[in-house]
């Protein structure tokens, strides 16, 4: 894992710690990717990456992953079952993706999720508890779909304090 510790500044530290787990060279999909800082990382990491998002403006200067715009909330799932070795998820939480997300990953594929928790509505945004988990969901998310390799429910301390959720798990089932 030595090699991805150069990242550790732009990056999240859960999704640093996980990728090795994604088959070497996969598809990885960067899900509501935001500026593209999961991107870039996967990208140097040597995956193949498509990142997604409803506004892709600040991704043109991106090059070696595909740009796919698209409104996840409101158009139809543009993916394929076991289409990706691995998904990334970071900050966003909409709750009926998830099935979309399970399917979206090939036998053995790594999904890599961490999103704001209860309790994160007295340190900062969001606050709106449609968009925090509450203690105990993501697990509940997974459970039955996924095998689940780490979890943490924690307060972290990296770029601003927040009440967090992580979780990689793996497609063991086709």
């Amino acid at each position: 894992m030595v090699p991805y510790l150069r990242f550790v500044s732009a990056s999240s530290e859960w999704v640093v710690r996980c990728a090795p787990l994604i088959r070497g060279g996969g598809r990885v999909l960067d899900v509501a990717c935001g500026t593209g800082r999961h991107t870039r990382f996967l990208i140097q990491a040597g995956f193949q990456v498509e990142a997604v998002d409803r506004d892709v403006s600040t991704l043109s200067i991106l090059s070696g992953a595909v740009i796919r715009q698209a409104d996840l909330e409101g158009e139809a799932w543009p993916y394929s079952a076991g289409e990706f070795d691995g998904i990334v998820v970071t900050n966003y939480l909409h709750r009926p993706l998830f099935c979309r997300l399970f399917e979206a990953l090939a036998a053995g594929g790594v999904l890599i999720y961490e999103t704001f928790s209860e309790g994160n509505e007295w340190l900062g945004r969001p606050r709106n508890p449609d968009y925090l988990l509450k203690s105990g969901e993501l697990l509940d998310l997974i459970k039955g779909q996924l095998e689940v390799n780490a979890y943490e429910e924690l307060c972290v301390f990296e770029n601003n304090r927040a009440v967090v959720q992580r979780v990689c798990a793996i497609k063991t089932k086709k």
